[in-house]
């Protein structure tokens, strides 16, 4: 590395904006209408491709490759937008794509996340914070994932769908329907096996809260009711416990179904 970061072989567009105590390594190239937080640590061999707008104290670890092109046959150039916000880890062989027109234009991550090798997060995906995706973890298209969530290990999830809030899949699952917060699912076919217990328990979870979850999750999936019904008594149990109305908000508005 130079005095300034630099390595004097990374190759960085003029137009590139990097902030100070931005390091970049060797051999890694940054292109035009790139952004780049204070504190940002740029690994060597990563590729970072425009628009793109990076927040602060990132991690790119070698080969990373940021901000390309959607893999979507309808992309035609279009100025579209990789945001990324504050905190996050990017593990050797990451690829994430930049949004398209067809939808809001934009792939966004948020703070404090932790992209473990080989993940893939395609064109208008949306990650909250505090997200964990293990090795090989693929998201197609315009995929949502809630704050806290963890996927395994080769989890595969189809376009559209939504991971809910500290829910957590198994390794090698096909998601092709919404996971609704706090719940656990794993197996082919994939199939929901309780709630996340110990995930929200090191979150600060209390003993009252724990409860009230468990008893929503069997009104949802061991009540044989229907879901309209199931959904009609969780929205009774959310009016007095808040973190029950969470998974009441995210099954109202569900486009796929949820896995069940």
């Amino acid at each position: 590395m130079t005095s300034a970061g630099i390595d004097p072989h990374a190759v960085i567009d003029p137009k590139a904006k990097l902030a100070g105590g931005v390091s970049v390594g060797a051999y890694s190239v940054i292109g035009p209408d790139v952004e780049i937080g204070a504190g940002t640590v740029v690994g060597p061999h990563v590729v970072i491709q425009g628009p793109a707008r990076i927040g602060r104290d990132n991690r790119f670890m070698p080969f990373v490759s940021a901000g390309g092109a959607p893999q979507d046959k309808k992309y035609a150039g279009e100025p579209t937008l990789l945001e990324i916000g504050d905190g996050n880890s990017f593990f050797e062989f990451v690829t994430l794509n930049r949004g398209t027109a067809q939808d809001k234009g934009t792939t966004r991550i948020g703070d404090d996340n932790w992209i473990m090798a080989y993940t893939h997060i395609a064109h208008d995906c949306e990650i909250g914070d505090h997200v964990i995706m293990a090795n090989n973890a693929t998201l197609a298209g315009h995929v949502g994932i809630e704050d806290w969530a963890i996927l395994g290990g080769f989890s595969k999830v189809h376009q559209f769908c939504r991971i809910g809030a500290h829910s957590f899949t198994g390794m090698n699952v096909d998601i092709t329907r919404d996971v609704p917060p706090y719940v656990m699912v794993s197996g082919t076919p994939v199939a929901p096996h309780g709630i996340n217990s110990e995930g929200l328990k090191r979150r600060g979870f209390s003993f009252e809260q724990l409860r009230n979850l468990k008893n929503a999750y069997r009104i949802l999936y061991r009540s044989e009711l229907r879901l309209e019904d199931a959904l009609q008594q969780l929205r009774v149990l959310a009016e007095s416990h808040p973190e029950v109305a969470v998974m009441v908000a995210f099954l109202e508005s569900s486009q796929r179904s949820i896995t069940r």
